[in-house]
């Protein structure tokens, strides 16, 4: 076998395995890419919420940032809850460096229980990270937060994909799954001046924890992967949908549990 491309996330610990960087690792194994990861926070959590966090003290996150992108060749990073201001800025120090290829950030801020992930301001967030975005993923809540108003609907959805991408990313996903949409789940793409809506069935199961990481996740694998940035989002959601498909009669724990991040569907042949 040929050696595997790399792939680096940057993001909390799930100590349920779901999301974050358990998530994140998964994904990228499903895809045939190999996994590095800086831990940014500790947390406490389940499927039934967080009970506690801790951020990671900036200079171990630094030392870690080090110790992976001096040895390893990685054609792809991700963020995902990075916690505190100060990590915040150790990230978009190291982006600006030009040391987090193409970046897929994950503006991780409120889990799905209610959860607060991050301390500091949206708008520093946006200011930060959103011209060192390849790609900017943000839910309807977090993009919400990000630009300061209600989205409501489809257009707006569109709209705050326009306003985000006025930040500097190369593209933004704003998902949809938050919405009130028994049939279908809509994302919409803005990418290289096209909008495209990226529609698929809705999975009837309560197993969606750690979905917007494993979406993140999926995208910097492919592009990592050389697939072309909009067909690598498309592929990824598709990942996505079939993982919850996969996993959608599964009980583990009590609450909101787990993709099928290894349903059988990898991009190294699709």
């Amino acid at each position: 076998m040929r050696t595997p491309p790399v792939a680096l996330t940057i993001a909390g610990s799930d100590s349920g395995g779901g999301a974050g960087i358990q998530a994140d690792l998964h994904t990228f194994a499903a895809h045939r890419v190999h996994g590095t990861s800086v831990v940014t926070a500790l947390t406490a959590q389940n499927t039934r919420g967080v009970t506690a966090a801790h951020a990671s003290p900036a200079d171990l996150v630094r030392a870690q940032l080090d110790a992976v992108l001096d040895d390893f060749k990685v054609a792809a990073a991700k963020t995902g809850m990075l916690g505190s201001d100060e990590i915040l800025e150790l990230v978009a120090e190291y982006g600006t460096a030009d040391r987090l290829p193409d970046l897929v950030v994950d503006p991780v801020m409120v889990a799905a229980s209610g959860d607060s992930l991050f301390s500091g301001d949206p708008a520093v967030y946006l200011g930060r990270l959103g011209p060192l975005a390849t790609v900017l993923t943000p839910n309807l809540p977090e993009a919400e937060q990000l630009l300061g108003r209600r989205i409501d609907g489809p257009d707006d959805m569109r709209e705050a994909a326009r306003a985000l991408a006025a930040y500097g990313p190369r593209a933004v996903m704003v998902k949809g799954g938050h919405a009130e949409d028994a049939e279908r789940s809509l994302d919409v793409l803005w990418s290289e001046g096209r909008m495209i809506d990226l529609d698929a069935p809705r999975v009837a199961t309560k197993n969606g924890h750690g979905t917007g990481c494993t979406l993140a996740a999926a995208i910097a694998a492919r592009i990592t992967l050389g697939h072309p940035l909009p067909q690598a989002v498309e592929g990824a959601k598709t990942y996505v949908t079939e993982a919850l498909e996969a996993s959608a009669e599964w009980r583990l724990g009590a609450g909101p549990g787990p993709v099928h991040h290894h349903h059988g569907r990898g991009s190294a042949t699709r």
